[in-house]
């Protein structure tokens, strides 16, 4: 019986999005979730992973899972109609990376939901009653950026969508277009085409350059004085947490778990208002002594930021916790 415990504690099927390895298509979804799968095999799990693009293709992958094992599923593609009929073969858990419509039967099917922010945590026990547990992601370790006097270099790392407020950051950098600044937008511009395209129209001063990974997007943060996050909605914000690792303070929309990865790191505005973000924005640019108490806050901020090893022993304490309800059967 000790032998099976152990190994009901220590393998788990991860179900996660087609295309989480595609260089192309960088999220912070896809980064949480290959972390994590590399974190848990780190601790010694043995992690079989399954890439999944629909429902009929996640509801045949979890029929072939053996029966009693552990499923970890992104959010994003898990399905009622798919995890229902295997609620009583299998332990289900689901990341639920932003709640999205009425999610209460595919919650009703799990064992456990693990979140990315105590705002989420929040918004499912008013939604729905759920007790989800939190693992906040994690941030690795970088240099910090030099920065430069007049803080004149605006960095914002969001794909080109509507929900990013990349309309609203250009109208906040109308209101301080008699100032000096430049502007990198990083981020996929295929997402939605039509919106990144009227989007790449309107910018005169903005440069966007695209998905950028890996040392791109290093070299990015590293040349920036300011991270911009303009968004309409947000669970946690992995870029923000990006930008302060490198002492790069932050102005973004207070919404969702925004103002967690922020800590005192930076400001926070209203969403959808560029008036107060162009504000914002203005007494970057314009006051020296503001500037300076931000770039020290964020440095602060940086030296408590959890590490990837942090989230994924989070993870691995509530697979271990569903694992044990296998084992005790």
């Amino acid at each position: 019986m000790g032998e099976l415990r152990a190994a009901a504690v220590t393998e788990v099927h991860v179900i996660v999005p087609e295309g989480i390895d595609d260089p192309a298509r960088p999220s912070g979804g896809n980064t949480y979730d290959r972390r994590v799968c590399n974190g848990l095999a780190a601790l010694g799990w043995t992690v079989h992973k399954h890439a999944v693009d629909e429902g009929a293709a996640l509801a045949r992958a979890l029929a072939r899972i053996p029966d009693g094992a552990v499923v970890l599923l992104d959010g994003l593609i898990a399905a009622p109609e798919a995890m229902v009929p295997e609620a009583d073969r299998l332990r289900q858990v689901v990341l639920l990376h932003m709640p999205l419509g009425d999610q209460r039967e595919m919650l009703a099917a799990t064992d456990a939901v693990v979140v990315t922010s105590a705002w989420t945590r929040r918004r499912l026990a008013e939604l729905y009653g759920v007790a989800a547990h939190v693992a906040e992601p994690g941030v690795d370790a970088a240099e910090l950026a030099p920065g430069t006097a007049a803080g004149d270099a605006l960095l914002c790392v969001a794909a080109v969508t509507p929900g990013k407020g990349h309309d609203v950051l250009l109208d906040a950098l109308a209101t301080v277009d008699d100032l000096a600044w430049r502007c990198t937008c990083v981020g996929s511009l295929d997402r939605d085409p039509v919106f990144a395209g009227d989007v790449r129209r309107r910018a005169d001063r903005v440069r966007f350059t695209g998905s950028r990974t890996g040392p791109e997007l290093g070299r990015a943060y590293a040349g920036a004085d300011l991270l911009v996050l303009p968004s309409r909605a947000e669970t946690y914000g992995m870029v923000v947490t990006e930008a302060l690792a490198r002492g790069v303070p932050v102005i973004a929309t207070d919404v969702g778990g925004v103002s967690e990865a922020l800590g005192h790191g930076g400001l926070l505005v209203p969403s959808e208002d560029p008036a107060a973000l162009g504000g914002a924005l203005r007494r970057w640019l314009c006051e020296p002594e503001l500037r300076e108490g931000l770039r020290r806050a964020a440095q602060e901020r940086r030296a408590s930021l959890r590490g990837w090893e942090e989230t994924t022993a989070d993870v691995a304490g509530v697979l271990h916790d569903v694992a044990g309800m296998v084992a005790a059967r």
